[in-house]
């Protein structure tokens, strides 16, 4: 399989603000829904100029940026996304645990290693850059010094993917333009404020599950850190709201639980992804009414 792209349009795309956005928050293998929702979309003839991706949203968000068609991106996210990429555990990081400063405990501690990561992205998208990409895409990260945002456009697409999801204490950081990176996820799960620019935006935010029995340290830590994601993220996106972004909210119909890692579900939730879009249109073509009459006036 190949991937189309098409060379950067230069100051000529730059130039020209975005009319539709997708933005992607994370979500796990339910962001996948997203490859769904844009071929239905796209049979409607609308297409996103601009795609926004945090963490899982951004692996997902770079099939349908890079031009790929639904099957191929459905494809590629079978082959991405699998359980066994968390399971290359780093021997050192027990000894960290037990004696950090025998073994040398510091910033860049991770309980997994990312290298197979790397080498899966790296086949499904080569030596793709972000501004090489047929439709502009923007990953979301977040500087751990710091705690804030970073927003990358430009740079390989391996290295902004890799900064994405790399989850604090599981994955390492990833060092871009001699800043530390980690998950979007931490500083915004559902990125909407960073398609300001876009007359529309067209948002997939999944709220992450409560764990029902917080019955175990790990289950008691989901509960918190979860509350605290779903949290901001509907904080996000109030926010935007208030300041006047048109926000089209999809909602996917999901009626029993998905596991993280459950690759098999991929072809049903692409599916629910295009439930949720069809669900949308009318709010849709309005919102895109409304900004065309705006540009007008």
């Amino acid at each position: 399989m190949s991937i189309p792209t098409e060379p950067p349009r230069g100051a000529a795309r730059k130039a020209c603000p975005p009319r539709i956005a997708l933005v992607l928050g994370s979500g796990g293998v339910r962001s996948v829904a997203a490859i769904g929702v844009v071929d239905r979309l796209a049979r409607e003839g609308i297409r996103p100029d601009l795609v926004v991706g945090c963490s899982s949203g951004a692996l997902f968000g770079a099939t349908i940026a890079a031009g790929m068609n639904a099957d191929d991106a459905l494809e590629t996210a079978v082959r991405l996304w699998t359980a066994d990429l968390t399971r290359q555990k780093r021997w050192r990081a027990l000894a960290q645990l037990l004696a950090p400063r025998w073994a040398g405990f510091d910033a860049d501690f991770s309980l997994r290693d990312n290298r197979r990561i790397a080498e899966r992205l790296n086949s499904a998208f080569g030596g793709l850059r972000l501004e090489q990409l047929a439709t502009p895409l923007r990953v979301v990260a977040t500087e751990a010094a710091t705690g804030q945002r970073v927003v990358l456009s430009e740079g390989p697409l391996t290295d902004a993917l890799l900064a994405s999801m790399a989850v604090p204490f599981i994955f390492p950081s990833v060092q871009i333009d001699g800043r530390r990176l980690v998950d979007g996820v931490v500083s915004d799960p559902l990125p909407v404020g960073v398609a300001v620019d876009a007359q529309v935006v067209i948002a997939l935010g999944l709220r992450g599950e409560m764990p029902r029995r917080p019955n175990s340290a790990k289950r008691l830590a989901a509960q918190a850190t979860t509350a605290m994601i779903n949290n901001l993220m509907q904080a996000r996106l109030d926010a935007a709201r208030a300041s006047g972004q048109r926000i089209v909210s999809l909602h996917l119909p999901l009626r029993q639980h998905v596991g993280l890692w459950e690759t098999g579900a991929m072809p049903a939730l692409s599916n629910l992804g295009r439930q949720a879009a069809q669900a949308a249109l009318p709010e849709l073509w309005n919102a895109l009414q409304d900004g065309h009459e705006r540009l007008a006036a």
